[in-house]
């Protein structure tokens, strides 16, 4: 089984590195960030620090508009779903790169795993 995971911010580069270690000893796992938070050097001590695994892909959609990044982030995204076909896309929460996966994945069939999902919703 193919697991490929999103992250675009901080927060989920924490969630990201507990779960990766975990997650890599049963499945195979793509990393691929959206660059959602753009400034890669300051997430660069998340990645050393906690271990993050290296990167498969990162999209460097930067900063912008939901929309405009929301869009990006789905045009550059469905050609890598394509090449890598995963059983599963992991996400965490929900920003905005959360939302272009989901919709990726509605679109290519994938089955979409968030971790934390509805914790604003207060359900």
């Amino acid at each position: 089984m193919k697991v490929v995971t999103a992250i675009g911010t901080r927060p989920q580069l924490i969630k990201c590195a507990a779960l990766s270690k975990e997650l890599r000893l049963i499945r195979k796992e793509v990393l691929i960030d959206t660059g959602q938070y753009y400034d890669f050097n300051i997430s660069r001590i998340f990645f050393d620090e906690m271990e993050v695994p290296a990167l498969d892909y990162c999209l460097n959609v930067g900063s912008a508009s939901h929309g405009f990044q929301t869009g990006r982030i789905l045009m550059v995204l469905e050609k890598i779903i394509r090449v890598e076909r995963p059983d599963m896309i992991l996400v965490y929460g929900d920003t905005n790169s959360t939302l272009a996966w989901a919709l990726c994945g509605a679109k290519v069939l994938a089955p979409i795993a968030d971790v934390e999902a509805g914790l604003r919703s207060f359900d």
